[in-house]
């Protein structure tokens, strides 16, 4: 871990991101600054009245003998105390002070706690309706805002307990503060001495409630033994203390189990029988075939189908005799199908019989069943009934006991609870307080400060350092240029020891290493959009490849914006486009530059339909004839944007090298040109990041030329 992370944290890449959002982040602090202020003066002042009241370590119960207080466990001295503060702030002890202080009519407290006191014509939609309703919603919304106001506090180690109350009013405010004192030490004392009696009333209470239900179960027990009819015989010798029950239906029951059985082993025969025949044909079924009408006619038929055969062997099928043989044959099979179906038809309704038979008999099993467990069930039924009566009469035994008891003990104890401090009117107001709305305003608007920050860099598609590059996009980075601080572009690139001058040359150094064969011999040099760089990083590159003894050519091959020409001496140079078009030869548009290695081609004149032009055939045969005469050519492509122009240009050329702006290069654009440059397999060796600024990025990147650059300039100075 590096000095500049401090737990997982990028110090100098939150840094840069400040800088870079440094007038955002001043105008959320302001602005918060400035709302804080606002705030300020217009709360309106609260002032807070504190009363003191102490409890002590006692409670009251209700036992046996001349004892009536008994000391609180000290281990529930906690519990008991924050029980005594839940007690205050309770809406009782609220409802209490409302009524001791006629706060639901009193129109000063109202506005003391910023309310207007309710009004007829305010009740419409809050559930209370009339006179009665209004002098009921008053009394709520005051009790509401006795809550509102009031706070309770128990300091560690003390039974001092603080009663605070907030409000508009200074004198209100104490006025309450020492009436939920008051009203709590004589709620408190009230308990206390109400408590016995209340006790006594409640087992009174629950002694009456006794006697009547003794008074009940044992007129229930009664009405139900004569109800039922129970016949019951008293035990005698050893069991004289149990009863036995007379019953004349299991004679009855068991004579119809046997008649069940029966009636269920003859359905079972019958379904059987009924099962075995029901899908069988009429011909098949036993029942039929020993039928004597069944057998007398399929003799007949027999002997009929015997005379029509024979009959058949002398005259056609249309001769009077045959029809009416055949005729004959037909009765006899409709009176066959007729007698067999009668026979099945008899073997059905006898199995109904025998199943309605024993469904019968099962019903009136049933029946005396249920007669006989109605029995049983009024003996179990007397018999809770009358151990209900002897519970009842233990119950009422030991409540009777119990309220003789309290009669005798009942009396009151001393109170707990005594007023310490009373509350004093308060002289200034506790809030609002300028000085800490001024921190909780600054803290919040250095949290919205962040967050914006955090959301604008999370959401940020501007690829600003390498690493952007690299993770965005996905290609690798073969040279960083930096940005320029001042004075002339040009200049600082024709230095070859300025910033930018090393870095192209380090870019081409990358560059002889981006593939096997070395420096890619054709190589597009492109952007996602206009204006980031590309046409000075195509020249500073046919430059250096010059430079290395490469015989270059720098061809303009941007058709509708070409720029190259401008720095010829010749303006109106022709160049590329004559050349596709068959006008020009190579040789006639070719203009030498001032390093003997490096040559130049315009893309002049501009052609009406620059696409159609580079997608002829001349485009290959010309690529083909220039390497011949040259060892590396760079083609200035135009920007990507939407036109096909660069795609088209790059499937014709070894490798192609994306510039990226390093102030304005959008993920979102780039992305899309490398789309489009991978449809037509273009052989993508990498980026260049320019006019790369180290004051806006973190890392080792921060610190990017200017130890080295600065003390070689200093160097050439003296």
């Amino acid at each position: 871990m590096t000095d500049d992370v401090f737990f997982d944290i990028d110090l100098r890449r939150v840094g840069a991101a400040v800088r870079r959002n440094i007038l955002g982040i001043v105008a959320f602090i302001v602005l918060a600054l400035v709302a804080g202020v606002l705030v300020t003066l217009l709360m309106r002042p609260q002032y807070v009245a504190t009363s003191q009241v102490l409890i002590e370590q006692t409670t009251d119960a209700i036992i046996e003998g001349a004892e009536t207080q008994s000391s609180v466990p000290m281990q529930e001295t906690e519990r008991f105390l924050q029980t005594q503060v839940d007690v205050i702030q309770s809406r009782s002890l609220a409802e209490r002070v409302v009524e001791a202080e006629n706060l639901a009519a009193r129109e000063d407290f109202y506005t003391a706690q910023g309310k207007d006191i309710p009004q007829l014509e305010s009740l419409p939609g809050t559930g209370y309706g009339g006179s009665e309703g209004l002098a009921r919603f008053r009394r709520d919304m005051a009790t509401d805002m006795v809550l509102e106001g009031l706070t309770a506090t128990l300091p560690i180690d003390s039974r001092l307990v603080s009663i605070n109350f907030q409000s508009g009013d200074a004198a209100i405010a104490a006025e309450l503060a020492n009436s939920i004192a008051r009203n709590f030490i004589e709620s408190n004392l009230a308990r206390k001495f109400d408590s016995s009696a209340y006790a006594r009333e409640f087992l009174a209470q629950q002694l009456e409630d006794a006697r009547n239900k003794l008074e009940q179960s044992e007129k229930d027990l009664n009405s139900f033994s004569r109800a039922a009819g129970l016949i019951r015989i008293s035990g005698r010798g050893q069991n004289a203390d149990q009863e036995t029950t007379l019953s004349v239906t299991n004679e009855t029951l068991q004579q119809l189990n046997s008649a069940a059985a029966q009636a269920t082993a003859d359905r079972i025969a019958a379904q059987n029988t009924w099962e075995a025949i029901e899908s069988e044909p009429i011909g098949s079924i036993p029942q039929v075939l020993q039928n004597p009408a069944y057998s007398q006619l399929v003799r007949e038929r027999a002997v009929a189908e015997s005379r029509l055969a024979e009959e058949r062997t002398r005259h056609l099928d249309e001769h009077p005799n045959v029809q009416a043989l055949q005729a004959q044959v037909d009765q006899i099979n409709r009176q066959l199908q007729q007698v067999g179906t009668s026979i099945k038809n008899s073997v059905e309704l006898n199995y109904r019989s025998v199943r309605d038979r024993e469904s019968q008999i099962k019903s009136q099993v049933s029946e005396v069943r249920d007669f006989a467990l109605d029995e049983q069930d009024r003996g179990v039924q007397y018999n809770v009934l009358k151990r209900v009566a002897e519970t009842d009469r233990a119950l009422y035994n030991t409540l009777l006991t119990r309220f003789n008891e309290l009669s005798a003990t009942a009396g009151a104890t001393s109170n707990n609870v005594s007023l310490v401090d009373s509350a004093q009117t308060p002289r200034v107001p506790s809030s609002p307080s300028l000085l800490l709305n001024m921190l909780i305003s600054l803290l919040g608007g250095v949290m919205l400060a962040a967050a914006f920050v955090f959301l604008r860099e999370q959401f940020d598609e501007v690829l600003r350092t390498p690493e952007d590059v690299e993770r965005k996009v996905g290609i690798p980075l073969l040279g960083l240029i930096p940005l320029v601080q001042g004075g002339n572009p040009a200049e600082d690139l024709d230095d070859p020891k300025s910033p930018a001058s090393e870095s192209y040359q380090s870019l081409v150094t990358n560059l002889r290493y981006s593939t096997g064969e070395g420096i890619p011999r054709t190589l597009m040099v492109t952007s996602a959009q206009a204006g980031e760089g590309k046409t000075t990083s195509a020249g500073k590159l046919a430059l250096e490849f010059a430079e290395l003894g490469r015989k270059t050519l720098l061809l303009d091959a941007d058709l509708r914006r070409p720029t190259l020409h401008r720095k010829l001496p010749n303006k109106d140079q022709v160049g590329f486009t004559t050349v596709l078009a068959g006008e020009r030869t190579i040789d006639e548009v070719l203009v030498r530059s001032d390093n003997p290695n490096l040559t130049y081609m315009t893309a002049l004149p501009i052609p009406p339909d620059p696409a159609s032009l580079l997608a002829s055939i001349n485009f290959n045969e010309l690529i083909a004839d220039l390497l011949t005469r040259f060892d590396s050519i760079v083609f200035d492509a135009p920007p990507m944007l939407g036109l096909s122009d660069a795609p088209t240009i790059a499937a014709h050329t070894d490798a192609v090298l994306i510039v990226i702006d390093a102030e304005k290069g959008n993920r979102g654009a780039v992305k899309t040109a490398l789309g489009r440059l991978a449809m037509v397999k273009a052989n993508v060796i990498g980026a260049i990041l320019t006019k790369f600024n180290p004051r806006n990025v973190s890392g080792e990147y921060s610190y990017y030329g200017t130890d080295y650059y600065t003390y070689e300039s200093m160097a050439d100075e003296r």
